[in-house]
């Protein structure tokens, strides 16, 4: 009798032991096929963060005490906590408040998920609920999308957006840009980046300033239409980090001269960075500074700066442009694109040009 009583204890739970295994053994070879980690550990709190209203986020939530939340808009309706933070994903890029991955969501499409690496680099979570929104209902056909932000317990944030195969504006001029297409090429671009730029900052009543406008930060599609990312991502990290973003733009060559005073971007700081990404693309060398800028006599990347105060035109395109355009009657036009550019890099932010006219100047050089 106690015998059969064993038995039949024993067996059964050998079995649910043996189920688990088999589950676990499964689950992970699962997750092995898809690609790798997560990009996030799991919290165990999806369905409690997705209480939230979906498409533009509109409405309140509690986001204090440790709490999730999933802020949705148009595109990403059909994401879930668990499918963002469960996404094996692979590290592209890195920064001193970030890391871009591209994940690959259980439905096969590929995204770039931002997350703030270091809690302490990003804002609260209500003002970063509060600013996503402003981003989040952004959308026009050259500025990449956010489709979700996600606030975390610990205070991590992840922004859901697109991936683009064709990578970034910085990658495509390293790897050169076919010279018997090159003229059509920078005039496509840079009308592409005009009208995103343009979008920023006359769509809505208030302003939205790019503040990190560089080559790095505009995703190319598979047309090549270029798509400005990471608009206005300063409204998402604290003061310390999105000063720490600005000198690193600084560095890069990209930083306008009055920003050495004044720590708040405005749309003529960001007309500033587009006149050195038209430089960057003529003269296909990137806009370093080898030193640290001086407010007195430094406004424009040291690699640009003798090019431009010099008028040293013969030195900023290749000679193959040069000869396509004047075999094709564009030397003029190639003269005052360059002549834009450099309005765009004026010392004074009171004489750049504004979106409109730079937009108007394009489109009539590109006929």
């Amino acid at each position: 009798m106690r015998k059969a009583i064993i038995n039949a204890v024993l067996f059964p739970a050998l079995a649910v032991v043996l189920a688990l295994a088999v589950f676990y053994f499964v689950r992970r070879r699962r997750r092995r096929r898809r690609g790798g980690r997560s990009v996030l550990p799991s919290h165990g709190g999806g369905a409690r963060a997705d209480r939230l209203q979906a498409a533009g986020g509109s409405g309140g939530y509690d986001v204090a005490g440790g709490e999730e939340a999933l802020v949705r808009f148009p595109g990403g309706e059909a994401l879930t906590v668990a499918a963002i933070l469960e996404a094996p994903g692979e590290v592209v890029a890195k920064s001193a408040h970030s890391t871009l991955y591209r994940a690959g969501l259980s439905a096969g499409e590929a995204v770039a998920l931002l997350r703030f690496v270091r809690p302490a680099c990003a804002a609260g979570a209500e003002d970063a609920a509060a600013a996503a929104r402003v981003l989040g209902a952004v959308r026009h056909h050259n500025l990449v999308p956010i489709r979700a932000l996600y606030i975390g317990p610990r205070g991590e944030k992840l922004l859901v957006h697109p991936f683009y195969a064709a990578g970034s504006l910085r990658r495509f001029l390293q790897e050169g840009i076919n010279a018997s297409q090159r003229w059509e090429i920078i005039c496509k671009l840079s009308i592409g980046i005009v009208r995103g730029l343009d979008y920023l900052h006359t769509a809505s009543q208030k302003p939205i300033i790019h503040g990190n406008l560089k080559t790095n930060n505009i995703m190319l599609d598979a047309d090549f239409q270029p798509r400005i990312s990471d608009f206005g991502l300063y409204l998402l990290l604290n003061s310390a980090a999105a000063q720490e973003m600005l000198e690193t733009s600084a560095m890069q060559g990209y930083k306008a001269p009055e920003l050495i005073k004044m720590r708040d971007v405005t749309r003529e700081s960001d007309i500033y960075s587009l006149g050195v990404i038209m430089l960057e693309m003529l003269a296909q060398k990137e806009p370093v500074n080898d030193k640290p800028p001086n407010a007195r006599d430094i406004h424009l990347p040291a690699s640009f700066k003798d090019l431009v105060l010099e008028r040293k035109i013969s030195e900023a395109f290749s000679s193959e442009l040069i000869k396509q355009s004047k075999n094709s009657g564009k030397e003029e036009n190639l003269n005052a694109y360059f002549e834009l550019a450099t309005a765009c890099c004026n010392p004074s932010p009171s004489l750049r040009p504004d979106t409109k006219k730079i937009l108007k100047r394009l489109e009539d050089i590109a006929r």
